[in-house]
């Protein structure tokens, strides 16, 4: 089966990089699979002559709202996965819901990360709740062995790498909705004191508006530094070198950079916000915060209480294995597809 696949794919953002990896599984399977950006295609008479000029049998995408309307009312059979920010945020704007419920209308079947995204979805579009399937995201971790992580960080601006340093990695697209500059004044506060703590915000530029009032921020703030996006393999690398990740978004889907923490044996601290605490449980498999003032102390915790570290990092390690299994994404997406032949 020839396959469209729409999704946002600007490089080292968690749409990409989950379309990449189901692309491979469809792929697996026997099937062709082309994987185009939503965000280079205009409208659904461009997706429509697309269609037609390279004969695709079905299709498929990610986020309801900026992938789904290419497809409307192109007569394709094609099945639809939830984002973050479609059922997050953009359900709250009447014609994007409107929109997103007729693609829920046309699809053959949906896909969402967490129970929690289900039950949302049902609220709005009742209609489409037999046809949402639950399947969390497969994690399969790959650090690059060869990647200098010392020199990154060092070019990074932090310097005197040692076992006494603590660094905190905030890995997120620089948009709004990942709200970066959360922790930052507070960090920068805490680090004037303990000048061991850094943090680094690593992510791709994906809004420039928005990246320039980062950067602007930054230059007069110390002990905080925003690194450029690297490969997957490489963040993989620095992440084993830092102390713990973080997660600062008002709403999150599933954050892969979350689970790929945990699965390379980091503790994570996330904000408190329902996809986050879908996947974190406090003191369990991870640390939630609710203010900057929280996230220091519960991070000054976590640097006292060896005992707490170790059981969070066992903890999330379980957790993944048994509800982030790759290998069951992969089944599932082999089976679900089987749904736009009606095979």
């Amino acid at each position: 089966m020839r396959i469209l696949f729409l999704a946002c794919l600007r490089a080292h953002t968690g749409n990409s990089t989950t379309a990449l990896r189901i692309k491979s599984h469809l792929e697996a399977a026997g099937h062709e699979c082309e994987l185009r950006d939503a965000a280079g295609l205009e409208s659904t008479l461009e997706v429509a002559k697309l269609i037609s000029q390279k004969k695709f049998d079905a299709g498929l995408i990610i986020h309801l709202y900026k992938a789904g309307k290419l497809l409307l009312g192109n007569r394709i059979p094609y099945g639809a996965v939830f984002g973050g920010t479609d059922i997050n945020e953009d359900v709250k704007n009447e014609e994007k819901c409107r929109v997103m419920g007729a693609v829920l209308e046309e699809a053959r079947f949906a896909v969402a990360f967490t129970h929690e995204i289900k039950e949302i979805a049902a609220k709005h579009w009742p209609r489409a709740l037999y046809k949402i399937h639950i399947q969390p995201q497969g994690i399969m971790t790959m650090p690059n062995a060869f990647f200098n992580c010392e020199a990154f960080l060092q070019n990074a601006g932090i310097q005197q790498i040692s076992e006494n340093l603590y660094i905190f990695l905030l890995i997120c697209g620089l948009r709004r909705v990942k709200d970066p500059l959360y922790l930052v004044d507070t960090f920068a506060e805490w680090h004037k004191r303990e000048p061991n703590v850094h943090l680094a915000i690593i992510g791709p530029m994906v809004d420039p508006l928005f990246t320039s009032e980062v950067k602007a921020k930054l230059r007069n703030v110390e002990g905080v530094y925003l690194v450029e996006e690297i490969p997957q393999g490489d963040l993989q690398a620095v992440i084993k070198k830092c102390f713990a990740v973080v997660n600062s978004s008002v709403s999150e889907g599933m954050s892969a950079a979350i689970l790929e923490a945990m699965d390379l044996e980091i503790p994570v601290l996330a904000r408190d916000i329902p996809g986050n605490s879908a996947i974190v449980k406090h003191e369990g498999t991870g640390l939630l915060f609710s203010t900057p003032k929280e996230f220091v102390q519960l991070s000054r915790r976590l640097m006292k209480e060896p005992d707490l570290k170790r059981k969070i990092i066992y903890n999330a390690k379980q957790y993944v294995c048994t509800n982030h299994s790759w290998e069951l994404e992969r089944e599932t997406y082999q089976t679900l597809v089987q749904k736009l032949t009606g095979l």
